[in-house]
């Protein structure tokens, strides 16, 4: 029994998520006793087949289908990979793009949809793990049926590695262009559009310990001795300090940077579900028990207007 895990790409790049897919698909194939294909849809397709065969990976599919996403030529075609391959778990991402056709593919293929996974396991039948309540409440869901399809959240697992010896083939899928009734003409940026917080290497966010928007020219000041980036957390973007392309946690972007400097900002579920995968997480703030601190690497229990001068005073040469 296959595991069929469906790539993401936008504008030119290959999405992290892809790559996370491949991992969890692995697991569950190994547990399956089967194979592993994925299958990448439109963009520069030779490109793509090639950083997507990896270790673990039995087979790439790739089908040269427009440059961008497009929900029609998407459905169509990953319903007609999931009849021919007939995998037992079709992986899609949780993302904007995923939860745009899996509902549409799972209702084609008479499959159930199970979203926003955080945990696989197929050792007894297929269960999965959502989290509930912002992350507060963990529930398990039992699937009855022998195929069935799955989006998961990104930066839950990681990211497959290595390079693997998968056979690549090019699909030629049968688009109806008359069922195609949308395309893509361009991209707007939002909310300022300056940056880019989920490509940064390092992140120096801030909440609402910073007490006032006048201070945050010291975080602006930090994350350029740094070499840095700033985001926040939901309060300073409501409060308009802080444009919603920086914004961190559920409601707003999943990082996964190499450092993530968390400053004042108390570690609410929300906020932690969009960072939690950091390589390594620094926190500063005053009040010992701030939960935060329970997944931070390094914590400083201290005045963020003593520490964030001092910060910028050592690495700003």
């Amino acid at each position: 029994m296959s595991v069929l895990a469906v790539a993401e790409h936008r504008r030119g790049e290959l999405r992290d998520v892809s790559l996370e897919l491949l991992t969890a698909g692995r697991e569950l194939a190994d547990s399956l006793d089967g194979d592993l294909h994925t299958a990448v849809i439109g963009g520069d397709v030779e490109a793509f087949g090639e950083r997507l065969n990896r270790e673990g990976v039995d087979a790439v599919h790739t089908v040269d289908a427009g440059e961008e996403f497009n929900h029609d030529v998407y459905t169509q075609v990953v319903s007609q990979l999931a009849e021919d391959l007939d995998p037992a778990v079709l992986l899609v991402p949780n993302t904007v793009n995923g939860l745009d056709y899996a509902p549409a593919v799972a209702s084609r293929l008479d499959r159930p949809l199970v979203t926003d996974a955080v945990a696989l396991d197929a050792g007894d039948g297929l269960t999965v793990t959502r989290e509930l309540y912002g992350s507060k409440v963990e529930t398990t869901i039992d699937v009855h049926a022998e195929q069935a399809a799955v989006t998961l959240r990104p930066s839950e697992w990681p990211a497959a590695e290595g390079v693997g010896d998968a056979t690549v083939e090019a699909v030629d899928a049968t688009v109806d262009e008359s069922a195609v009734r949308s395309t893509v003409t361009g991209f707007e940026e939002v909310g300022g559009g300056d940056v880019d917080i989920t490509d940064a290497d390092v992140l120096v966010s801030v909440g609402r310990g910073i007490e006032e928007e006048e201070n945050l020219d010291m975080i602006f000041d930090l994350a350029d001795a740094l070499g840095a980036t700033v985001s926040g957390s939901r309060p300073l973007i409501d409060n308009g300090w802080l444009a919603k392309d920086r914004q961190v946690g559920q409601s707003g972007q999943v990082v996964t940077p190499d450092v993530y400097i968390a400053i004042g900002i108390s570690g609410a579920v929300q906020h932690v579900a969009g960072m939690k995968g950091s390589d390594t997480i620094v926190a500063i703030n005053t009040d010992p028990n701030a939960p935060i601190f329970d997944i931070a690497d390094y914590g400083i229990q201290d005045d963020l207007f003593d520490v964030v001068p001092a910060l910028i005073e050592e690495f700003g040469g």
